[in-house]
């Protein structure tokens, strides 16, 4: 299951712990910390499902909670230290679909995350045509790209390439096999367009494509996609 995960939460260390637990089940995550960026990322992004921590600067998470609510039939999990009936109740009544209470288990909160998507069906749909790296997602279905969210602008064969590459994360490919899967091996079309394709694709992909880590060169090989987490130490 993958799906488009915005977290809000405060606490830089928590809200990275999150991240990590819920990139490990295949899901491409934004991370936020505050309550007016939470807005404004799920009026951008449209996630499939939103965690929101209750105590956030600018806007609290119950206000979050409402506003999105009003807008949005997106999944909502609470974050809170606050453990009274109240507490709970009020975070049911502003449409929160589930509620945690601190300290808990980052497993649980992915569990939970799992069980809502299930249950929306979002993240079943999405997993049929989307292939996920990291912070880069693929939707095949509707023929976009996105890294962390945001919108990248590729072109056919781009998308060819990278659908390629994304499909065997760490997988090696030659630039023949590229060119096969990519541009139906066109016999006006040579291996250095492929050299050509990928070095526009890292303008769009890399923070430097200069010192690429998402998409890098195995030197007298081809080419291999990973996340841009790793090392890149073949680049």
């Amino acid at each position: 299951m993958c799906a488009q995960v915005l977290v809000a939460e405060d606490d830089p260390k928590q809200a990275e712990l999150i991240r990590r637990y819920l990139e490990h089940d295949n899901h491409a995550v934004t991370v936020v910390h505050d309550g007016r960026s939470a807005i404004d990322e799920v009026r951008r992004r449209r996630p499939d499902l939103a965690v929101l921590d209750i105590m956030m600067p600018k806007i609290d998470g119950l206000d979050v909670c409402r506003v999105v609510r009003a807008e949005s039939e997106v999944p909502i999990v609470l974050l809170t230290a606050r453990t009274t009936e109240d507490d709970v109740l009020l975070g049911f009544d502003l449409g929160a679909d589930d509620y945690i209470t601190k300290p808990y288990s980052p497993r649980q909160l992915a569990a939970r995350v799992r069980a809502i998507l299930r249950r929306s069906g979002t993240g079943a749909r999405r997993e049929a045509h989307a292939i996920v790296v990291g912070e880069l997602v693929i939707d095949e279905q509707r023929h976009e790209v996105t890294l962390a969210g945001n919108a990248l602008d590729c072109t056919p064969v781009e998308f060819r390439l990278l659908a390629a590459l994304a499909a065997e994360p760490g997988r090696v490919f030659s630039r023949g096999q590229l060119l096969s899967q990519a541009l139906g091996m066109d016999r006006f079309v040579t291996e250095r367009t492929v050299d050509v394709h990928i070095m526009n694709l890292r303008r769009k992909l890399e923070p430097d494509p200069r010192k690429p880590v998402r998409l890098l060169t195995v030197y007298g090989v081809g080419y291999k996609l990973q996340d841009g987490a790793a090392d890149a130490t073949t680049a």
